[in-house]
């Protein structure tokens, strides 16, 4: 056997790994060392983090390790994040919607995830909080985005409603 111009008896042109005889099958060459496919595999093949088997394509790369593209899903409801928008917490990815359900701040109006996908801006006063469009006087409905307000108990009224309220 020839390879390189290096040559070989038949029977010592062997994988160095398992020993066995290439003969005619595929072999893969690495630094001087020759190897039969699957030794090759075994000991050079970049394996799914999750599922701990070989990626022989494409594949998504997440915190510098190697998944398959459909074992990189949520921790929570296994959808699969490969080309999806997602976040993480406790270094564990999330879908966005699991994200909000599990973690996000609370609209203290609508009970909904105020979550920053989408570039959401959001307004808290003491330890509530409200979407932009969920902030608005509880009495004649109007935005309080950037104006004063006074709280009434759990609510929060614009100065005009609270004027009305004291007369």
């Amino acid at each position: 056997m020839e390879y390189k111009t290096r040559q070989w008896h038949e029977k010592c042109f062997c994988c160095c790994v398992c020993k066995t005889a290439i003969g005619t099958k595929s072999f893969i060459p690495r630094e001087q060392e020759i190897y039969c496919a699957t030794c090759y595999e075994e000991k050079f093949a970049t394996r799914c983090v999750k599922c701990n088997k070989i990626i022989t394509s494409g594949g998504v790369t997440y915190k510098n390790e190697p998944w398959h593209r459909e074992c990189f899903t949520c921790t929570h409801c296994n959808t699969s994040l490969a080309g999806q928008r997602f976040t993480s917490r406790d270094e564990k990815p999330y879908c966005a919607d699991c994200f909000g359900e599990l973690f996000a701040k609370r609209c203290t109006a609508c009970s909904k995830p105020i979550t920053g996908i989408g570039g959401t801006r959001f307004i808290s006063f003491e330890d509530r909080h409200w979407h932009n469009d969920c902030f608005i006087c509880a009495s004649c409905k109007t935005s309080l985005v950037g104006r004063g307000f006074i709280t009434d108990a759990d609510d929060i009224i614009c100065p005009e409603c609270a004027k009305q309220k004291l007369m």
